[in-house]
Parts: structure tokens; C-alpha cells; sequence
């Protein structure tokens, strides 16, 4: 597991007027994904996104390795990251398919060390041209997020998404040069980008 210890401020008091901003430790890691802790994925992505994935997108995830990770806070499945690898226009580029942390458990940097995590992968892969994903187009909060992360948009997909308002999407690409530079995973601390997802 991929482990970082945080110290985060809670807010512990119920009453509104009496805030009391409480240190705790936290520890964010990432998770292999089995047959066993299947069903929480599931969970979470019902949880987080506002599509739905089908039995064969989960089966195929349970191959897919280093490519898709759960995102653990204090030992709870509080977010995930799932990819895959497309071979297109005689390009290999990396898709990311999902990226989210459950709300109440943002701001903790899981999202940071996720997207940290695919850009190692494509580091180690060494032939990645590109690392892509869509987003609906009123996720501000994403596309801020992944921005900080050298991400661009290069397309709007119209009517990308059937049953969601707005439909379209945005198609953010980060192109990654042969030998994947580290000047961004070494500057970019996981506890200091604010995850969008």
C-alpha cells in the first residue's frame, strides 16, 4: 500500500456558534482491488458519480492491476481510481474511467495521491503520450483540480453523458513527454492540491 500520514483540523462541536478546530491524524493510503472489496467500489462510485457502471466495467477492473486502486482514509474505502490503456491514432494514452473521493473526506489529498499514482504508472510504462478523461462541463471543481495537474481541455463532447443535465463533457488531456518528467510529483505535495473528484 501506498501509505501518507496527514494531520487535518476537524470540527468536533455541534453547536454552529462554539466551532472548536480539533488536530487529528490521519493516514490516506492506497488499496489493491479483489473480488472481496468489490462491492464497496461499487458502493462508492454509486456514492460519488452520477452514472452507473455495469457488471462487465467491474469484472474488467478486477484485472486491470496497478490500474485501479481504492483510496483509504484511517482504514475506510473513501475513494478510487480506475484506467485503463487506449491504443488510438497510434497513440497509447492512458484513460482515466473514474477519479472520486467521497465528499465529506476531501481536501485530505486522495485525490492528489491518486492522480500521483497514475502518473507513475505512466512513468514506469515509459511509451504514455498522453493521460485523458471527461467531464461534465459544470464540474468546476474537477476541472480546477485537474488543471492544477497540467491538464487541458481540448474538446467538448456533446451529448456525452445520456440520461445527466448537462449532457456534455469536456475532454481534458495531459500530454506527457516520452520519459515523464517528475518536476510536477516531486512540487505538487498530495496534502496540498485540493481534490476535485
Amino acid at each position: 500500500m501506498t501509505n501518507i500520514t496527514a494531520i487535518t483540523n476537524y470540527d468536533n462541536s455541534s453547536d454552529k456558534n462554539q466551532k472548536k478546530l480539533k488536530s487529528k491524524r490521519v493516514i490516506i493510503e492506497l488499496g489493491e482491488l479483489h473480488q472481496h472489496n468489490l462491492k464497496q467500489l461499487k458502493v462508492l462510485n454509486r456514492d460519488i458519480f452520477p452514472v452507473s457502471y455495469n457488471e462487465k466495467f467491474y469484472k474488467d477492473l478486477l484485472e486491470a492491476g496497478e490500474l485501479c486502486k481504492l483510496a483509504y482514509c484511517n482504514d475506510i474505502v473513501v475513494g478510487a481510481v480506475c484506467c485503463r490503456f487506449d491504443l488510438s491514432d497510434n497513440r497509447r494514452r492512458l484513460y482515466i474511467m473514474t477519479l472520486g473521493v467521497l465528499s465529506k473526506y476531501r481536501e485530505l489529498g486522495l485525490g492528489a495521491l491518486m492522480l500521483e499514482h497514475v502518473l507513475k504508472i505512466c512513468e514506469k510504462e515509459g511509451n504514455v503520450d498522453s493521460i485523458y478523461l471527461h467531464v461534465q462541463i459544470n464540474n468546476e471543481t474537477a476541472l480546477a483540480f485537474y488543471k492544477k495537474f497540467a491538464f487541458e481541455i481540448i474538446s467538448t463532447a456533446t451529448d456525452y453523458y445520456r440520461r445527466l443535465e448537462p449532457s456534455d463533457a469536456y475532454l481534458l488531456e495531459r500530454k506527457l513527454n516520452k520519459s515523464l518528467s517528475n518536476e510536477h510529483i516531486s512540487t505538487t505535495s498530495p496534502l496540498s492540491v485540493i481534490n476535485g473528484n
